[in-house]
Parts: C-alpha cells; structure tokens; sequence
C-alpha cells in the first residue's frame, strides 16, 4: 500500500507558497485563498489523468473577474473527468438532511454523478473503474457531526484500497478558532461521528485528512496517498464567511457560527428553525409559551417535513447573539429546565450527537455548566496533542 507523502510535501508546499504569494499582494489584497483557486499552479498533477470528484455546490473557484464551479474550471482547463461523487445534499445540495440521493447525470456537464448518499456511502471498486487520480473539495463548518468528514474517511479508505492518489483542496473552516465539547465514545460512532475527535476540533478538512492518516483510522490501518493544496492567507483564528452556503439549512454566517451548540437541539423535542428562514439561529417548541418570539416551522428548502411543521413554536431568537467561543450549554440546559415534560425532552439518537453518554445524564441531573465542562477536559487536553501533528497552519 502507498504511504501518503502529507507531512514534507504539504508543509514545503504551503511554505513555498507563504513565502512567495508577498510578490502577488497588491493584487489579492490578502484574500484567503482556497486550495481550489490555486489548482491552475498545479495542473502537472493532474494532467493526462482519469480524475473521480467529490464536489458540491460549494466546491467554487473565485477570481477578481468571476466565480465558477470547480467541475467547470477542470473542464475548461481540459482535464480528463470521469465522473463527479456527490455527499449529502447532493451535487446541487438541494436534498434535505438526511434525505437518499440516487445516481444521477449532470444536465450541464452530461457528467455521471455517483451518489455517497444513497445505497452506499463508501466509492466502490467498480464506481472507481478507471480513475488515476481522485480530488476532494468540499466545503467543511469544522463540526465532528456535520457529515462530509465521514464521506472524506469513505473517499480515502476507497483511495487507500484501489491505489488511487487523492488531492484534497482545502477550504477554510469558519469554526477553527477554538475546541470544545466531548470527544466521541467509540460506541456512539456512525456516519455522523466515526472519530474519537470533540464536537468542535479546530482544523481544516485538508489537516483532518492528516490526521486520518496518521492515527490510523483507515480500514485495516490503511494509508492514503494524500496531498493536500493548501489554503493561502489563512490561519485558525482568520475570520471567514462562506460564499456560499455549505448545505441548505446553514444559510448565513450566525447560523454556520451556532450550529455546533444548537444542534444538541436537534435530538430533543424542540425546533432550531429548520422550515422557517432562521435556521439553527433559534430554538423553540409549542409547549414553551412564557416566551414572548414565536414562529411556525412550514416546507421549504432544505425542510420538507420540518418537526413542528405548521405548529405556532415559542422560543428565543438568536440572531444577533455574538459568534461563540466554546460549545454553549446554556441553550440546551435552558430548553430542559423550563420544559415541562421532561421525560419526553430527549429523542433517541441524542448520545450520537453529543458522542458521549454522560451529557443527557448530567443535564437530567441539573449538574451545572462549569462541572459539565470541567468532565471534557482531559479528553480535549489528549485531543489537543494529536492535532498539533497534523496542523498546515498556525
């Protein structure tokens, strides 16, 4: 099996480009720079190969000119796609969470696009018949249970078994500036957690892919042959807002911002928005009527059966509540206090969200916030080491 090359070649090649890109500042301006705009620097490693991509509809290419999607840049450039791989939400990321997505052909490009939300999550072998060269480009929010890093284990697990090269173009991650929350329980793990990681870790996707590698995660401690195409101009604590919307129900920066924490919400009884156009930017139920703001969960994009879908909910807006710096108990210690049947707050799956069986055992014990996070602080201690390993940017 290939040995992935992740530690000289990414380093010396984020380096190279650190110290060269002063040369081009009066024309960037500093601008973060995904790894995608800088793929035309690099099209030695792709040229004269069969390419497979995992792309959505944020995977963009962005110039002081116009905006392209990244299938159209490489086929301009004339490289040879196969076949374009799909997470979920689609190609388009117009399915809803959740939501099977088939095989399908892209009408604009007459590519086949392969599902890896459908009847498999994993690329097959014969899904991979003929491709040289595999690239990954999707748009991360740095949350263990936002599922494109579980299809990124598939992809490099896939990789790993068939002998294909993948080249990850890294995307800043709008959560990297801190770490928190519980490391996931190995006996929690599924497709919306597979790693022993916090619910927030801190890294971009491309040192993520690292860190699959290095830690052994990969089926049969396999290893990827991984590159990764650096992001310029950027380090964890650079503020960035996504030109687009990374999946259909996190529209805006304050919904990308309070994602980690309200979606704690989500296996309880009670709303974060989705049918309405304030997702995971409040949190509410009809049962929760001292507060004042009310809305009424309907279909719409992103929601087709929306929880609470036509009922008048009652709850807190939080639009304009600063971007955290830690995961925010408070919300869902809140929801539970003044809820009235307790015994029907949490849903089944809550322990896959929070990665750990303790946290529904301490909210149900009215534990308070400083001994809940005082419990995660040896895991993240342990944690924080094995990042550092795997880190491109400071």
């Amino acid at each position: 099996m290939k040995k992935s090359i992740y530690s000289l070649q990414i380093k010396s090649t984020f380096l190279f480009w650190l110290l060269l890109f002063p040369l081009f500042s009066s024309l960037s301006q500093q601008k973060v720079l995904p790894g995608a705009n800088s793929l035309e620097l690099h099209l030695d490693l792709f040229k004269n190969k069969s390419i497979g991509v995992i792309a959505h509809q944020a995977s963009l290419v962005t110039s002081e000119k116009d905006t392209v999607h990244l299938v159209d840049f490489m086929l301009k450039k004339e490289l040879n796609l196969k076949r374009v791989f799909a997470p979920e939400h689609g190609f388009r990321g117009t399915a809803d969470a959740g939501e099977k997505i088939d095989d399908q052909k892209d009408l604009k490009t007459q590519l086949p696009i392969i599902s890896l939300y459908g009847s498999n999550r994993k690329p097959t072998q014969e899904q991979l018949q003929d491709i040289e060269l595999m690239v990954f480009d999707l748009q991360d929010v740095g949350v263990r249970f936002y599922t494109y890093l579980s299809t990124l284990h598939y992809v490099m697990e896939a990789c790993a078994e068939n002998n294909i090269p993948l080249i990850v173009l890294d995307r800043p991650n709008p959560n990297a500036h801190y770490i928190d929350g519980p490391v996931l329980e190995k006996e929690f793990s599924s497709f919306v957690g597979m790693h022993p990681v916090p619910i927030v870790y801190g890294m971009t996707i491309g040192e993520y892919a690292q860190m699959i590698n290095g830690e052994g995660w990969l089926s049969e401690n396999n290893t990827c042959e991984l590159t990764v195409i650096p992001i310029l101009n950027y380090t964890h604590q650079t503020a960035y807002e996504l030109p687009e919307r990374p999946s259909p129900n996190l529209p805006n920066a304050q919904s990308i911002a309070l994602y980690p924490s309200l979606c704690l919400l989500e296996p309880t009884v009670f709303s974060v928005g989705r049918g309405t156009s304030m997702q995971f930017q409040l949190y509410g139920h009809p049962k929760y009527s001292k507060h004042s703001f009310e809305f009424t969960p309907v279909p719409n994009f992103g929601s087709k059966s929306p929880k609470h879908k036509g009922e008048v909910c009652y709850g807190v807006d939080l639009t304009s509540t600063p971007h955290p710096n830690q995961i925010e108990l408070r919300w869902l210690m809140d929801a539970y206090v003044q809820f009235p049947d307790k015994e029907s707050f949490f849903l089944t799956g809550f322990e896959r969200i929070s990665g750990t069986g303790a946290l529904r055992k301490q909210i149900q014990e009215g534990l308070s916030e400083e001994a809940i996070r005082a419990s995660w602080e040896t895991q993240l201690d342990t944690f924080r080491l094995i990042r550092k390993k795997y880190l491109i940017y400071p």
